[in-house]
């Protein structure tokens, strides 16, 4: 078995490889102001043959920077900032992170940036795709136990029975609730849904879907964050939060330890 950190300083070279050509970089531009978009959709933002198009999607989603959901006959692709999300960690600082966010919210302010309105109630709004060395009952575990997700979430924890129909929580480190619903499926250890809402406003309500799939040497979880209602704040605040999220969990499982999330 390879040294874990020669399998993520692998998967972060086909990173930079992917990100080199500019058609790329440029998809996944369109992808951050509008997820979840056709083949066709995307053919019409570049210059270039369907053919093309397809096959630089298909290096995208080998170096795990798109990921992918069928709605029916339909393929749609969604940027998953997972991958770059473990590139800034290991290069920007605790401390450079406050002064290089303040710079980042300037300069969104000041381009005004006008983006699509994203069709809410017919696709998924956020996508995200990690790959771990773990087993899909590892995965598992680490999502709905307790002591557990205290070890990557930022000392947070998930409760429930996990049953359909049944109740969940998700507490702070104090034990107040921060986020609740029902376990609307549950087929361990492939696929947990959940709905997903602020005690404070349950009209706000999300739907949160984990996808576990065993592969040769490791694990894809994909989580799917969607149906949204509109006008929902809950959309800002969670799309932040999945990419430290998933690359604290594939840090528990793969070396016992998850990274410091919330630090500033």
């Amino acid at each position: 078995m390879q040294p874990i950190g020669c399998v993520f300083l692998r998967e972060m070279d086909a990173v930079f490889k992917v990100l080199a050509d500019e058609s790329r970089r440029k998809l996944l531009d369109v992808l951050r102001k509008n997820s979840g978009q056709t083949l066709g959709e995307l053919c019409a933002h570049l210059d270039m043959t369907r053919q093309a198009v397809t096959k630089h999607l298909l290096l995208l989603e080998a170096a795990n920077l798109v990921a992918v959901v069928w709605r029916g006959r339909e393929k749609l692709h969604y940027l998953n900032p997972v991958p770059i999300h473990e590139i800034s960690e290991r290069w920007i600082g605790k401390y450079e992170r406050h002064r290089l966010q303040a710079l980042g919210d300037l300069k969104k302010g000041l381009e005004q940036n006008q983006t699509r309105k994203d069709d809410i109630m017919q696709k998924p709004k956020l996508v995200y795709t990690t790959y771990i060395r773990s087993t899909p009952k590892e995965v598992w575990a680490a999502i709905t136990k307790p002591e557990f997700t205290r070890q990557y979430w930022g000392n947070m924890t998930n409760v429930s029975d996990w049953k359909r129909g049944s109740k969940w929580e998700h507490h702070n480190p104090e034990n107040e609730v921060w986020i609740t619903g029902k376990v609307l499926e549950s087929t361990p250890p492939k696929r947990l849904v959940l709905s997903w809402a602020d005690p404070d406003d349950l009209a706000d309500k999300s739907r949160v879907t984990f996808e576990i799939e065993a592969m040769k040497d490791m694990t894809s979880l994909t989580v799917t964050h969607g149906s949204f209602k509109a006008g929902s704040t809950m959309v800002k605040k969670v799309s932040g939060g999945w990419p430290r999220v998933l690359s604290s969990l594939k840090t528990f499982l793969e070396t016992g330890k998850g990274l410091n999330i919330f630090c500033k």
